[in-house]
Parts: C-alpha cells; sequence; structure tokens
C-alpha cells in the first residue's frame, strides 16, 4: 500500500478576532474583565478537514475567495501551524506562495537564488551549478545583477517560478502564482511542470478549471472552509463548475427582477468557463 507524502488528519485554523475596548484608560481600570474583549471570537479559516496525497501526484485544491485554500497551502509549508488535527509531511517541499515570497529586495537576482537554494536544502555548489538554467528559463539574463527592489511583478514572477522548478523539488506547492505574467511565459511554467518526473509531487492552488484539467490528477474543493469534494480531477472540475454556472444564474435572475446591473457570485466568474480536454 502506498504511503501518502502529504496527510491531514481533521485540521482545523482559526484565528483570534480581536475588538476595541474603548483606549487604554478604560482598559486599566477595568483590567481584567475588559481582557476577555480581546478574544471574545475565533475566524475559522479551515474546519476539520482531512486528505491525503501521494508521491508523483499533481493535486489541485479549487475554490473560491476565502474558502481556505491557502491557508490549507500555508500549513503543507509548515509557515503556519493547525489550531487542530495532524499535518504529516514527509519530503523537501518548494513553496511558491506568493510573488517575491522569499526574496530579500536588496539583494540582485542571483544572490536571491543562491539564499533561496540553501534555504531549500541545497549546498551552495548544487545551486550554482543550476544557476545559469535558472537565469534562462526566467529570461532574466539582462536583470539579472541587479536589485530584486527593482523588478516587475512580472519578472518577480518569472525568477521565483523558476527557482522552485529547477532546483530539485520534492513537493512543490504552487499558489496562484500562474495566472501572472503574459500567456506565453505562463505556458511555458505549465509545459515545465508537466515535463517532470512521476518522483516530483505538485500541489496547485488554482481558481481556473482549464488549468486544474491540464496540471492534475486530482483535486479537492474547498468551499465555506470546508472540503466539499475530493475525487478525479476532471469531475471535481465539472460539478465546481455546475455550481458557478448556477449561482451566475440565479445572481442574473436576481438581478433582472430588481433592475440591477450583472453581477457574479461572490469569487465566481461572471460568466461559465467552458471544460478543455486535459492536454496529454
Amino acid at each position: 500500500m502506498r504511503e501518502p507524502i502529504i496527510s491531514f488528519q481533521r485540521v482545523s485554523k482559526s484565528y483570534p478576532i480581536y475588538h476595541r475596548i474603548g483606549g487604554i484608560k478604560n482598559l486599566l481600570f477595568n483590567f481584567p474583565h475588559n481582557l476577555r474583549a480581546f478574544k471574545q471570537e475565533r475566524f475559522e479559516a479551515l474546519r476539520d478537514i482531512s486528505f491525503e496525497v501521494y508521491r508523483g501526484e499533481r493535486f489541485g485544491i479549487i475554490g473560491y475567495n476565502g474558502a481556505g485554500k491557502s491557508t490549507t497551502l500555508g500549513l503543507i509549508a509548515g509557515v503556519i501551524q493547525p489550531t487542530q488535527g495532524k499535518v504529516s509531511v514527509r519530503g523537501r517541499i518548494s513553496p511558491l506562495l506568493a510573488l517575491g515570497a522569499g526574496f530579500h529586495p536588496e539583494l540582485s537576482g542571483r544572490e536571491n537564488i543562491e539564499l533561496n537554494g540553501i534555504l531549500m536544502g541545497l549546498t551552495r555548489r548544487q545551486v550554482r551549478a543550476k544557476m545559469e538554467e535558472i537565469i534562462d528559463f526566467a529570461e532574466m539574463r539582462e536583470f539579472i545583477d541587479n536589485p530584486i527592489r527593482i523588478y516587475s511583478t512580472g519578472m518577480t514572477a518569472r525568477l521565483g517560478f523558476s527557482v522552485v522548478a529547477h532546483l530539485d523539488p520534492e513537493i512543490l506547492l504552487i499558489d496562484e502564482v500562474l495566472s501572472v505574467g503574459d500567456i506565453r511565459f505562463r505556458q511555458k511554467c505549465k509545459d515545465k511542470l508537466l515535463s517532470f518526473h512521476r518522483d516530483v509531487t505538485i500541489v496547485l492552488v488554482t481558481h481556473s478549471v482549464n488549468q486544474l484539467l491540464q496540471l492534475c490528477d486530482r483535486a479537492m474543493w474547498i468551499e465555506n472552509h470546508v472540503v466539499k469534494m475530493i475525487g478525479d480531477a476532471k469531475e471535481v472540475a465539472e460539478a465546481y463548475q455546475q455550481q458557478t454556472r448556477e449561482q451566475t444564474r440565479g445572481n442574473l435572475s436576481l438581478n433582472h427582477n430588481q433592475g440591477l446591473p450583472l453581477k457574479a457570485a461572490a469569487g465566481s466568474p461572471a460568466a461559465p468557463i467552458e471544460l478543455q480536454a486535459k492536454a496529454e
């Protein structure tokens, strides 16, 4: 039986919501009673989710804005800890969770490549052996010795993807960054992901049904901070898109009856996206 490389067992993540209590004077005169007001409520980012990802899988996570997708990726990466439950990860993680994450703005692109590689557990020699390949893939040779702070958003995204994709990842975490940059470079990134040997495990957070179909074998749909569906990527994509269509039709009908302009469901597109066949 295969052992999972990533395992979530009844994982929840919540954050305290703090309230104002009327200033320092009020706090001092009513201490310690008013101190409780600081932690009256908690926001649940994830609630009781369980799933497993196996070595070599391309696993997608889809859902509307605020559903808990990025929180899940942060838990896998270890940058946040669960409030309840257990997260197990077996393998070296290469995270691309945000544009410029892990880059020092005052260091050059070249220096940041080396720094990130070392932080990911590679030796300086291993990173330098991949340096030229990383620079060429990112199409950054003209700017590679300039500080990151002068880079555009697209340049930062290209370099960030190139670093994590070329430094021998075991578990590659990608959060929405494939939506940044020009169409040609986005396709280049997708081709790179599809070229990975099946020893590399990919976890991809996306809003795009087409990305899910093109890049993923299995998928998980998170809605309102809980798992709504886990299964074959095509089945999850179809169910997700069907709900998006229904919500869009409902909004169109409601707005028509009220004489309001078109307004899509929160986090969903204004018009349905047609499914495309998964690239071979």
